[in-house]
C-alpha cells in the first residue's frame, strides 16, 4: 500500500563566518570545527584581498573536515560595475576575477553578495537603464570567468540605505535576465526582502527561475526563528518552488570591529554561538516541516 514519506533531498545549511570576522586565518579553524561539530553542511566566508595561498590553505582545512563552503563579497567605488567609466568597470571585472579566483582556490563553488554595484555607493537618483546595461555587461564578463571555474556568481538585492541599482527582486531578476549567463544567478536575503518586499511569497516566486542561494538573516540581524520574518511563508515558498540550493545563516556582531563599522552594526544582537547552536536545528525544523511528499 502507497505511503508517503518526504524527500530524501533537502538544502545544504551553512553559516556564515563574518559573525566572527571577516579575514580568513588558522585562528577560524577551532570556530568551523565547532560548526562542524553542530552539524552544519558548510560555512561561508568573506572574500577579500589576501593572497590566494591563504584560501588554499582555510579550503584544505575545511576539506579535511568534511565542510563545503561557499563565499561573500562587496565590490567598492573604485571598481564600480555601473560606472560611466569604462577604466572602472574593467577594474570590477578584474576584482571579480580576483575574487573567483580565491573561492576556486578554497574549493568554494560560489560567491554570493552585492557585486552589481558598488556597496553604499549612490547616484542620488533612480537606478537607470544604462547602469542595469553596464552591470550586466562587467557581470557576464565575470561569469564567463567563473564558468572555467565552475562557480556560480549570485548577485545580492540589498535595502535601500545599502544600494540603489538592486532592492527587490523584480530588480535583481531583470538585471539576472539581462545578464544572461548561466553562471550568472540570483540570491534572496530575509533580512533585506523584509525592508523591502511587500510579500514574501510573491517575491520567491519572481526570483524562483533564476535563484541559486539564499540568506537565512533575522531581522535585526540576530539569531533567526527570535524574530519576525515570515518564517512559514519563506519555507513554505522555497519548498513550493523547489528550492535546494544553500541556505546559509548570514549574522552580524561586532567581533571584527571594523568590519562592523563599516556596514553599521554598532550593537550586539546575539551571541554567535547562540545564533549557530539555535539557527540549525530551526532551518531543520522548518525545513522538516515543509518537506515535499510524495508516495513510495
Amino acid at each position: 500500500m502507497p505511503s508517503a514519506t518526504e524527500s530524501t533531498q533537502r538544502s545544504p545549511i551553512g553559516f556564515n563566518l563574518l559573525a566572527w570576522s571577516a579575514s580568513i586565518s588558522e585562528k577560524m579553524h577551532p570556530i568551523t570545527e565547532r560548526l562542524k561539530t553542530i552539524g552544519y553542511d558548510g560555512i561561508e566566508c568573506f572574500i577579500d584581498n589576501q593572497d590566494v595561498s591563504a584560501y588554499r590553505q582555510f579550503g584544505d582545512h575545511l576539506n579535511q573536515l568534511g565542510l563545503r563552503s561557499t563565499t561573500v563579497m562587496v565590490i567598492g567605488p573604485d571598481e564600480n560595475p555601473v560606472s560611466e567609466s569604462p577604466l572602472v568597470r574593467e577594474k570590477a571585472v578584474t576584482y571579480l576575477k580576483g575574487a573567483i579566483d580565491r573561492a576556486h582556490a578554497m574549493g568554494a563553488t560560489l560567491i554570493a553578495g552585492p557585486m552589481h554595484s558598488a556597496f553604499a555607493t549612490f547616484s542620488r537618483r533612480e537606478p537607470q537603464q544604462d547602469e542595469y546595461a553596464r552591470s550586466a555587461e562587467v557581470l557576464h564578463a565575470a561569469g564567463e570567468y567563473a564558468r572555467q571555474a565552475n562557480i556560480v556568481l549570485t548577485p545580492e538585492a540589498l535595502n535601500r540605505f545599502e544600494c540603489y541599482l538592486c532592492n527587490t527582486m523584480a530588480q535583481l531578476e531583470y538585471l539576472i535576465r539581462l545578464t544572461d549567463h548561466p553562471n550568472v544567478r540570483a540570491m534572496f536575503d530575509t533580512h533585506h526582502a523584509n525592508m523591502e518586499e511587500k510579500r514574501f511569497p510573491d517575491a520567491i516566486r519572481t526570483i524562483a527561475p533564476v535563484l541559486a542561494h539564499v540568506h537565512i538573516s533575522a531581522n535585526d540581524r540576530g539569531t533567526p526563528g527570535d524574530d519576525h520574518i515570515p518564517w512559514d511563508e519563506t519555507f513554505r515558498t522555497l519548498a513550493e518552488v523547489n528550492y535546494t540550493g544553500w541556505m546559509t545563516i548570514e549574522a552580524f556582531t561586532r567581533n571584527d570591529v571594523d568590519f562592523a563599522n563599516s556596514i553599521g552594526v554598532w550593537r550586539e544582537y546575539n551571541d554567535p554561538w547562540h545564533i549557530a547552536e539555535k539557527g540549525l536545528p530551526f532551518i531543520k525544523t522548518m525545513q522538516e516541516k515543509y518537506a515535499k511528499k510524495e508516495l513510495v
